[in-house]
């Protein structure tokens, strides 16, 4: 018996999991690049203890694992990712948190009456969340309404949408640390010393998001028919960018204020608008963006961002640092 077939038993048998075990599960629509082949085992645990539960034993036995929100800013390797994707589709909810809630050792805090905190899991798709805060009449997310992707992700990577980042929402987070197989968990309280552009203090560390709490504004009266509105410009805006003609991962690199201009202006004045790789394509709408034309496999996406990169440092002498993750074997 190979360790996926191990495992699969291993959670099978205990009544502490609940959730979607498949194997050899296509990768490709689970991205917003359509790209991607197969996951050799797929596990979408449903809560915190079958999340912590998979965790503890994958860490513990070695397996190799890739954790998959809403799959937007991932590019998947073309064959069989020969490992575990734990997915938190399944790890979804926002609901309004009590301040009475607020952990003990945080302090106490006095809120504004117009203040209110909406708390969510990391699996929460950004379009739920919105689409949440809209209906209760509470503002503080309208940019990022059209967002693709989860909540995880956006907090992951410290997402920024119209010179607005998540971190200027967040009042605190929870995580699992899985540095060891005993995946203990955490709460810890905003700092903003621990966040930057497109940087959260999650990157380059093994923890996983659990739940985020952000801090935002309750609306009443005549102000509650800003916030659809409000969250309806951004969409259109991002629809008459040319974001969903074809799948993509949005901004394929950070921009870099020491630069002068954004990396997509960059791109096009680099003469790159409209080149090619295979099925992928640098868009003639947007220089930043990188789409799939129907039929892009990762390697393209690859030879692409690196041919950009090349072609960029060549003629300004800047380094892109591209934001997608490529997820290889």
């Amino acid at each position: 018996m190979d360790k996926y077939s191990q495992l699969i038993e291993y959670l099978q048998g205990h009544d502490a999991f609940k959730g979607k075990i498949l194997e050899n599960e296509p990768i490709a629509p689970k991205t917003t690049f359509k790209i991607g082949g197969t996951a050799r085992l797929f596990i979408a645990p449903e809560n915190y203890i079958s999340f912590q539960f998979t965790l503890s034993y994958i860490v513990k036995e070695n397996i190799k694992f890739f954790i998959l929100g809403g799959g937007s800013n991932i590019v998947f390797t073309d064959g069989q990712y020969d490992g575990v994707v734990l997915s938190t589709q399944e790890f979804n909810d926002a609901e309004i948190f009590p301040f009475g809630d607020i952990p003990q050792d945080f302090g106490k805090f006095t809120f504004a009456k117009n203040q209110i905190l909406v708390t969510c899991f990391s699996g929460t798709p950004m379009a739920t969340l919105v689409n949440f805060c809209t209906k209760n009449d509470i503002s503080g997310m309208e940019q990022f309404a059209g967002l693709p992707g989860t909540v995880g992700g956006a907090v992951f990577m410290n997402a920024r949408c119209f010179d607005k980042s998540i971190s200027d929402v967040i009042f605190y987070t929870t995580h699992m640390d899985y540095s060891t197989p005993e995946v203990t968990l955490h709460h810890t309280l905003f700092d903003s010393s621990k966040w930057d552009y497109k940087v959260s203090p999650f990157q380059n560390n093994k923890s996983f998001i659990t739940t985020v709490t952000f801090l935002l504004t309750k609306k009443w009266g005549g102000e509650q028919l800003s916030i659809a509105k409000e969250c309806k410009k951004y969409i259109a805006e991002r629809v008459d960018k040319g974001h969903f003609k074809f799948p993509s991962a949005g901004s394929v690199f950070k921009n870099n204020h020491e630069f002068g201009k954004p990396s997509g202006k960059i791109i096009d004045e680099a003469g790159l608008k409209g080149y090619t790789f295979g099925g992928a394509k640098i868009a003639d709408f947007h220089g930043n963006f990188i789409i799939n034309t129907g039929n892009a496999k990762a390697t393209d996406i690859k030879e692409l961002v690196s041919h950009t990169q090349k072609i960029v440092n060549e003629k300004f002498g800047f380094l892109l640092e591209p934001e997608i993750i490529f997820v290889d074997n």
